[in-house]
């Protein structure tokens, strides 16, 4: 049965209405295998600047790491214990989103596959991005938080992913930043130039949310 345009968009708002920041999950209920890697395919799919990916998800799966985390992360006392999964969303910082860093170079030459000249064109015009358009680079943790936006974009479109097919979320700001970074390098989990944006927890709602409440468009939107 072929769907209609006008149906599919109406799936996709419906899954807009479905989600809702949900606080406290069924923890009987876990999401398959083959959802979860849908859901992550997504983030990894998802659109960043200059194309530069600078996130790594971790999927905290293990119960001991997770009752560390409570203590220090106090927008998900409910989730942590409760979720399916449970995911802590990192961002590079500056060493790793400089024009000469590595990472940059991996991904043009390795990833993107650009030839030498088009490679040190796209530096150049990124570096001028990060030093003038921005004027991020006198700042370590602008460049951090820069790279953090982008790691909002995968996050929302995992959440929106998720609602499509039934599972619930809840992104999470509620943490103690540098305890909970501590106490993932302390686990050897934390590597490299990596700190954490924000975290999110998927599963099965154990209730049903109030009703979802937004501004009118037309205190939203202007058109010029």
């Amino acid at each position: 049965m072929t769907i209609t345009t006008t149906s599919f968009k109406e799936q996709i708002l419906d899954a807009y209405r479905f989600r809702h920041a949900c606080k406290e999950f069924n923890p009987e209920l876990k999401i398959s295998e083959a959802d979860f890697a849908f859901i992550l395919e997504t983030g990894r799919l998802s659109p960043s600047s200059f194309g530069f990916e600078p996130w790594k998800f971790l999927v905290i799966q293990n119960p001991a790491i997770r009752e560390k985390l409570l203590p220090v992360t106090w927008g998900a006392k409910k989730q942590l214990p409760t979720s399916s999964h449970f995911v802590v969303l990192l961002s590079r910082t500056k060493a790793d989103l400089v024009v000469d860093s590595e990472h940059i170079g991996y991904m043009m030459k390795e990833v993107q596959h650009l030839p030498e000249d088009v490679q040190k064109s796209k530096g150049e015009m990124y570096h001028n991005f990060l030093a003038n358009d921005f004027k991020l680079l006198d700042n370590e943790r602008a460049v951090f938080e820069w790279g953090s936006r982008q790691t909002y974009i995968a996050l929302g479109n995992m959440m929106t992913a998720a609602a499509q097919i039934g599972i619930d979320s809840c992104p999470i700001e509620g943490f103690d930043k540098e305890q909970v970074e501590q106490i993932l390098k302390d686990e050897d989990i934390l590597k490299g130039n990596y700190g954490v944006s924000c975290m999110v927890a998927f599963g099965y709602r154990v209730r049903e949310p109030r009703e979802k409440t937004r501004r009118a468009l037309s205190e939203v939107v202007e058109w010029i």
